[in-house]
């Protein structure tokens, strides 16, 4: 068939003009070279993958093409239709390929990074097998040797423990397990030349930074930072304080700097009054907080004190997994987290294709959300 036959004049009509040209472009291509893998025309035809493929399966359902392993065939009036026939394109190296992934938890901050590697994946026809671990593992490897070994993946994306006691041994095991690895909001050197692994992060310092100036725009000058001390970020996001401080005028000494245990100790809405307390007696107006939990408990103990948020204090939250459902809407740093999903997927894929390509980091900008819990200081 042709684009000129009666079922594609048919089926064309009920489409847009942009599917339409698509389509027939696609068709064109085909009819030139017979068969082409998803990927090239792709490149071709200036479209994503998933794109491609649902013109291929609309195309399938209507009679018009075939599709072969790792690309689409037309169909031919003598032809006889047959799945999977190997392509005289070659095989897609990405088609059913398993990415392992292992992250610390399955109920906050990963579950969108989750969704972005699951979302790329579909869009390359791989699968992806999804382990969570804890913060307070000692020792990721057994999981991912059962992934590598017994699941059989093909690659592994994980955020293994970096403070844990066998967190070293971990990383060496991963240089050498014969698989693509990347990765997630964690950096890591192995050998005696500190050889990087692949790695995707979120630029924490800059979301800081971003959080500091914003305040400082307003008129504050003494600029606090509250820390969960469970989170490896917390470092990243201390480090684009007390940058973003200095670069402003500000003096970090003058403001209060506190850590505030996990939500089960015993001390916590202790240390979490005595932050307030600190901030009246040093004068601090406003607050860079990580994370949500610990930002809306803040917010929560000013309630109970009678002291106005923004109004006595102003409040940024890091992670803006919950921020803005609170009340009063927190300003919040949002680090990208499908974004760092989706661009761990585009290493692993690469890395497949072409296994002897530099290694890669990829550091992603987080933004922030002006919301309803800050604004100047009290005169």
């Amino acid at each position: 068939m042709t684009k000129d036959s009666p079922l594609v004049a048919t089926a064309e009509a009920s489409r847009g003009p942009l599917q339409v040209a698509r389509r027939q472009q696609l068709l064109a291509a085909l009819q030139r070279d017979g068969s082409m893998r998803i990927s090239d025309l792709s490149q071709v035809l200036g479209a994503a993958p998933v794109t491609i493929r649902r013109d291929i399966a609309d195309l399938a359902a209507e009679g018009l093409v075939r599709r072969v392993h790792g690309g689409v065939a037309l169909i031919l009036p003598d032809d006889v239709p047959a799945a999977d026939e190997p392509s005289a394109a070659g095989p897609d190296p990405l088609v059913g390929r398993a990415l392992g992934m292992l992250v610390p938890s399955l109920d906050y901050y990963w579950p969108d990074v989750a969704r972005g590697v699951e979302g790329a994946a579909r869009e390359l026809d791989m699968r992806v097998v999804l382990r969570g671990s804890s913060y307070d593992s000692e020792d990721d490897q057994p999981q991912l040797a059962r992934m590598v070994g017994r699941m059989g993946v093909d690659a592994l994306i994980i955020a293994p423990s970096m403070a844990a006691p066998t967190a070293e041994r971990t990383i060496e095991w991963l240089d050498q397990v014969g698989v693509p690895v990347v990765l997630l909001e964690r950096t890591a050197t192995v050998g005696s030349h500190h050889a990087v692994l692949e790695s995707v992060v979120t630029d924490h310092a800059l979301g800081a930074a971003m959080a500091v100036r914003h305040l400082t725009s307003l008129g504050h000058r003494k600029v606090g930072l509250v820390l969960d001390a469970n989170s490896p970020t917390s470092q990243h996001v201390r480090r684009g304080w007390l940058d973003a401080a200095t670069e402003c005028g500000l003096d970090p000494e003058a403001a209060v700097m506190a850590v505030v245990p996990g939500a089960r100790s015993s001390e916590r809405d202790t240390v979490l009054n005595g932050i307030l307390d600190q901030c009246q007696a040093t004068g601090t107006t406003a607050l860079l907080v990580h994370a949500d939990a610990e930002a809306i408990a803040l917010v929560q103990h000013c309630e109970e004190r009678h002291l106005s948020v923004p109004g006595d204090l102003s409040i940024v939250a890091y992670d803006d997994e919950v921020a803005g459902l609170f009340s009063p809407p927190l300003t919040a740093v949002r680090p990208p987290r499908r974004s760092i999903g989706r661009a761990a997927v585009r290493l692993v894929a690469e890395r497949l294709a072409d296994p002897e390509r530099p290694t890669h980091r990829i550091v992603i900008s987080p933004s922030l959300r002006v919301r309803g819990s800050t604004a100047p200081p009290p005169a």
